[in-house]
Order: structure tokens, then C-alpha cells, then sequence
């Protein structure tokens, strides 16, 4: 008995041994950081700790991913981290990555710690190939990422052979073409000279705008099979489902947006997707991993609480601004009282200083009468003609001063005048300025509007409907059209401006190209450009079908 009693004394005190921390070391794109966890932690207690320490707000797009057994997955933020399946060496390493790749990173990501992650993540997916990018959009994004690192180019800074040891370019690019390093430098910093003035944050987003254009941009792709064992590619992204052929991962056969899918599923191998028109059958489809499956599920799940987060977001940005209006439109009102009250006054004040005036002529004038009177008066005694002379001497000199008095005030009455009509002015700006922001928060009340699709468990707010009661009138609903067709035709030409730089360096290289060493990928992407097909465009041919007979040509596949 008493070696039962030391045998449970000896177990407690190796319990009581036991380490209540474990290192973990996080790796982002351009820095590593180590922290102490404790063992009781969540997959969020750490997640939340390194948003922390990087300023991240944006947490939607990111996750930790991790390695095992050759195979990648993503710490859950509802289970202990310790009992993933994870190496049991410390310090334990997850990489802190983009899960979720936005629709449009110019109106998605706003702070610019969330830009430069998703630039140097896009960037490496590029350079490592795993998204395709052609030879000449390549240039193009090295000369953002020269501009994002170097700043401005200065020809007497950045001589020749200054990207000699950067990594700018795909290799399968640079191994297409028979150019040296020299003309490849050249061609990227005579597009780098065009980006001067543009902030770091500015190239980057640059980068990203014309990055996310690409076919593989932020596309998960999964092995899987139809009912009729056909074996197919899913690609998951920000659109939707598409279906690609295993040896085409640029051009998908079939889309599916996620505005027509209501449900997703899965049980054991099997997937299951419930389309939106519940008069359509569900489909099926196979995958020989379970993971996959789910990590499918998981990204649905994600990708629902990424919309919610996001609607959130607008609702509250929509709040800021509407509380913005609100103070600007009080105080416009403020100023335009102000401006009224001013306006009264000073026309009250020039109104009795012209009569002031008028009074000091009138009196001016019947002096001079005065003096004239007394002029023709007989004088008959020297007395008398040197009193008469210091009379009409005063009276002179009074008459003098009333003149001049009379034109002070003449100049008063103008400068009054002229004060009122500037208080006028300052009135009919009030005026704009409260017409401009009624325009605004009419705006942001059809904003608001557009939401109405969102999740109906959402926080309900009614700030938009309170105390603000203004008329939209045409006048600024037409100027709102101006500019929004101003800033249409501006990106129309931006964009055709770009198209024909990069038709020129495509054609210039042209004929240094090894036809021999082009990929499938490459051979692909030219059949799409000759037919005008682009990733947007393609996507948008393939949804005109109906939901129905999509779904039975996947079946069919």
C-alpha cells in the first residue's frame, strides 16, 4: 500500500513538472517573431496575439498555416493549439498567410499593413509560379515592386546593374527569352522611371490591382470527381466554384457564383452543393482526400463569416460617416445662421450710416448758405468786418469738416455695402456646402439600401432614417453621374494606355522568344488573348447559362 501511495506521489509530481508554456515562432512574409503560449491556448488566443503585435484590424483574410506529413492545413480558432496535429518540436512554426483573396483589393483592403502582406504574398506566388502570369504583365508588376522598394528613380542612384541580385521575374519567363539579365533591367526600369511620385503603399496597391486580373489569382484548387468519375479540377475564390480540366487551370468550364449556391455539405468522400433555386436538383461531387473535403467545408465557413465580417464593417464605416454628415451639415447650418444674422446687421448698419451721411451733406450745405448770407451782409465798422471775418472763417472751416465727414461716411456706407455683399457670398456658400452634403447623405442612404441582402442576424441600425430629411434634387443626382462617368472614361483610359504598353514590350520580345520552351500554360494564355477572352470576361460567358443546365454539363463532364 505504501508503494501505491509513493507511486501516486511520484505521477503528481511529474504532473506538477509539466511546462504550463510552448514556443511557438510565427512567420510572416518579411519578418519572424517568437512568443510564449500557454498550453491551455486556442488556435484564437494566438491568432488574436499576433494580430495584435502586427496592428492588424483586417483579420479576416489571414490565417496560421502549418505542415504536416507533407501536407498543409490551417490552425481552427476553436480548438487547443496544441492538439492539431502539429510537430512536437519547439518552437513550434506556423506561417501567418492569406486565406481569403479579395474580389477588388483597391475597395477591400483598407489599412496598408493588410496591402503590403497581400503584396508580398501575391508577389512570391508569382515569382514561385503558382500563379501564371505572362512575360510582359511581368515586367510590368517588377517595375511596381522596384517603385515599392526604391522609391523614385534617380538615374545618378540607381545606375546600372542596381536589380542585379533582385528577384524580379519568374524564371520561366526570363528561361523563355534569349535576353541577358542587362536588357531585362532595362526594360523594367524604363517603366519604373513612369512611377515617380508613387508611395510605397500606391505601387503596392498597383501591383495588387493588376495582379488580382490574373486567371490563378487567389484560386484554391482541389482534385476532384463527378458521378461519372471524370476526373476535374475545383478552383474555391472570391467569385465562386468553378470547374477547370486537370490540364487547365487558366480557363474554367463552368462557374458557379456564390449568389446562386445556398448550401454546401459533405459527408465522408462526398460533396454535396444545394443551388440557390431549390427547384434545381443538388450536385455531387468526389474527392480521394478527406482533408480536402474539410478544408472545402471550412472555406464555405470562412467565407461566410469573411461576408458577415465585412458587412459589418460597412455598417459601421456607414455609421461614421453618416455621424460625419450629421456634424457637418449642423455646423453648416451653424454658419449659415451666422452668416444670415451677419448679413442683417451689416445691412442695418449701412442702411443708418447712408442716412447719416445724407444728414451731415444737408447740414453741410445750409452752412454754406451761412456763409454766403453773411458775406453780403454790409459790415460798417472794423469790428464788426473782423468779427464777420472770424465768422465766416468758422464758418468755412465747419463747412470743410462737415465735408469731409460727409465723405467719410460716404466711403463708410460703400465699404458697409460692400462687406454685406461678401456676407451674401458667405451665405450662398453655407448654402452649397449644406446642398453638398445633403447630396452625400443621400448617397449613403441608397448605400445603405444596397445592403438589405445581408445576413438578417445582423445588428439592425436606423441612424440613416434619423433627422435628416433632405431633397436629392436632379441637379446633383446629374453631377453625381458627371463625375462617376469622368472617373469611368479616366480608368477607360488608363487602362487602354496600359493595354498598348504591354502589346508594345510583347511585341518588342517577341522575336527573342524561344518557341520551344513555351508551357502549356503559356500556349494557353495566348489562345485566350487571341480570342479576347480575359478572366472576367470568360466567367461572365460561362453564368449566362442557366443555373440547370450547368449543372448537368458538370455532370456530364
Amino acid at each position: 500500500m505504501a508503494g501505491a501511495i509513493a507511486s501516486r506521489m511520484s505521477f503528481s509530481s511529474l504532473k506538477r513538472k509539466q511546462p504550463k508554456t510552448f514556443t511557438v515562432r510565427i512567420a510572416t512574409m518579411d519578418a519572424e517573431m517568437e512568443f510564449s503560449c500557454e498550453v491551455k491556448w486556442k488556435g484564437k488566443d494566438l491568432f488574436d496575439l499576433v494580430c495584435r503585435t502586427l496592428g492588424l484590424r483586417e483579420t479576416w483574410f489571414f490565417g496560421l498555416q502549418y505542415t504536416i506529413k507533407d501536407t498543409v492545413a490551417w490552425l481552427k480558432m476553436d480548438k487547443k493549439v496544441l492538439d492539431h496535429d502539429v510537430p512536437t518540436e519547439e518552437p513550434v512554426t506556423f506561417h501567418f498567410l492569406a486565406k481569403f483573396y479579395p474580389e477588388n483589393a483597391e475597395e477591400e483592403l483598407v489599412q496598408e499593413i493588410t496591402q503590403h502582406l497581400f503584396f508580398l504574398q501575391v508577389k512570391k506566388q508569382i515569382l514561385d509560379e503558382k500563379i501564371y502570369c505572362p512575360p510582359e504583365a511581368s515586367v510590368l508588376l517588377a517595375s511596381y515592386a522596384v517603385q515599392a522598394k526604391y522609391g523614385d528613380y534617380d538615374p545618378n542612384v540607381h545606375k546600372r546593374g542596381f536589380l542585379a541580385q533582385e528577384e524580379l521575374l519568374p524564371k520561366r519567363v526570363i528561361n523563355l527569352y534569349q535576353m541577358t539579365p542587362e536588357m531585362w533591367e532595362e526594360r523594367i526600369t524604363a517603366w519604373y522611371a513612369e512611377h515617380r511620385g508613387r508611395a510605397r503603399d500606391e505601387a503596392e496597391m498597383e501591383y495588387l490591382k493588376i495582379a488580382q486580373d490574373l486567371e490563378m489569382y487567389g484560386v484554391n484548387y482541389f482534385a476532384i470527381r463527378n458521378k461519372k468519375g471524370t476526373e476535374l479540377l475545383l478552383g474555391v475564390d472570391a467569385l465562386g466554384l468553378h470547374i477547370y480540366d486537370p490540364d487547365n487551370r487558366l480557363t474554367p468550364k463552368i462557374s458557379f457564383p456564390w449568389n446562386e449556391i445556398r448550401n454546401i455539405s459533405y459527408s465522408d468522400k462526398e460533396f454535396t452543393i444545394k443551388p440557390l433555386d431549390k427547384k434545381i436538383d443538388v450536385f455531387k461531387f468526389n474527392s480521394s482526400k478527406l482533408r480536402v473535403n474539410k478544408l472545402m467545408e471550412r472555406q464555405r465557413l470562412a467565407r461566410e463569416k469573411q461576408m458577415r465580417e465585412e458587412a459589418e464593417r460597412t455598417r459601421d464605416e456607414l455609421e461614421r460617416r453618416l455621424m460625419q454628415l450629421k456634424e457637418e451639415a449642423t455646423m453648416a447650418n451653424e454658419a449659415l445662421m451666422r452668416s444670415e444674422e451677419t448679413a442683417d446687421l451689416l445691412a442695418e448698419k449701412a442702411q443708418i450710416t447712408e442716412e447719416e451721411a445724407k444728414l451731415l451733406a444737408q447740414k453741410a450745405a445750409e452752412a454754406e448758405q451761412e456763409m454766403q448770407r453773411i458775406k453780403a451782409t454790409a459790415i460798417r465798422t472794423e469790428e464788426e468786418k473782423r468779427l464777420m471775418e472770424q465768422k465766416v472763417l468758422e464758418a468755412e472751416m465747419l463747412a470743410l469738416k462737415m465735408a469731409e465727414e460727409s465723405e467719410r461716411r460716404a466711403k463708410e456706407a460703400d465699404q458697409l455695402k460692400q462687406d454685406l455683399q461678401e456676407a451674401r457670398e458667405s451665405e450662398r456658400r453655407a448654402k452649397q456646402k449644406l446642398l453638398e452634403i445633403t447630396s452625400k447623405s443621400s448617397y449613403t442612404q441608397s448605400m445603405n439600401s444596397s445592403t438589405t441582402a445581408l445576413p438578417t442576424d445582423l445588428p439592425s441600425f436606423n441612424l440613416i432614417n434619423e433627422s435628416l430629411s433632405f431633397d436629392f434634387k436632379d441637379t446633383d443626382m446629374k453631377r453625381l453621374s458627371m463625375e462617376i462617368e469622368k472617373e469611368k472614361v479616366e480608368y477607360m483610359e488608363k487602362s487602354k494606355h496600359l493595354q498598348e504598353q504591354l502589346n508594345e514590350l510583347k511585341t518588342e520580345i517577341e522575336a527573342l522568344k524561344l518557341k520551344e520552351r513555351e508551357t502549356s500554360l503559356d500556349i494557353l494564355h495566348n489562345e485566350n488573348a487571341s480570342r479576347g477572352n480575359s478572366k472576367h470576361n470568360t466567367i461572365k460567358k460561362l453564368t449566362l447559362q442557366s443555373t440547370k443546365s450547368r449543372v448537368a454539363f458538370f455532370e456530364e463532364l
